[in-house]
């Protein structure tokens, strides 16, 4: 294995998935300088902060399996998932964004890089009567707890072994009080080897209290 630019957390990957990951940074790095695709503050952090907090689902998934991943904006953690997939060529990620011109990225990172995904231009609220039940949902700095578990309902109710995994920052303890005033459903937390004060919520057997 060749170790990563995101090796200080511990991350490797072999060196067809670096190649393409290293494609993926670049074209990030043309495009953002024409759109919104992140904070411009965090470019510099790209590799630590974007790149690296998102390969942090390999860990945790080890799996292929279906994703969904809502919210897919500048491709995290979805195209980094898709690219990752690419080596086994097994397992797909559907990548929901309604920004156009976020999709005309997104379309053009797969391309580059051969990450197995597809992009639908589609309203979150309206992607469960489009896209069959994954295995597998994902989400990044897009919504609190409680409204991505309606976003994910749906599709729980048609695939009871859906797995759930969102990126949450410092409050996360206070979303998932919240959460569970209208919600059952089982959780792992783990800790972000990129932010302390982060973690990546797994959860299963989600149902929405009567």
């Amino acid at each position: 294995m060749q170790r990563t630019k995101s090796a200080p957390y511990g991350i490797d990957v072999s060196r067809e998935t670096q190649e393409r990951l290293d494609r993926f940074a670049n074209l990030f790095l043309k495009w953002a300088a024409r759109i919104n695709l992140i904070a411009p503050s965090t470019l510099e952090q790209l590799w630590t902060r974007h790149i690296a907090d998102s390969l942090q689902l390999r860990n945790i998934v080890p799996t292929s399996g279906r994703w969904i991943d809502l919210g897919s904006g500048g491709g995290f953690p979805g195209i980094i998932t898709a690219i990752t997939l690419a080596e086994s060529q097994a397992g797909w990620v559907d990548l929901v964004e309604s920004n156009n011109k976020k999709c005309g990225f997104l379309r053009t990172a797969i391309l580059e890089t051969g990450a197995r995904a597809s992009v639908h231009p589609l309203r979150i609220e309206d992607a469960a009567s489009k896209l069959p039940a994954p295995d597998f949902i994902s989400a990044r700095a897009l919504a609190e707890l409680d409204l991505l578990f309606a976003y994910a309902h749906p599709w729980a109710l048609a695939n009871p072994n859906l797995k759930l995994i969102f990126h949450k920052g410092r409050d996360y303890q206070s979303e998932i009080d919240k959460a569970r005033g209208r919600w059952d459903f089982d959780l792992v937390k783990h800790q972000s080897v990129v932010e302390e004060d982060s973690v990546i919520l797994e959860i299963t057997s989600l149902t929405r209290r009567v």
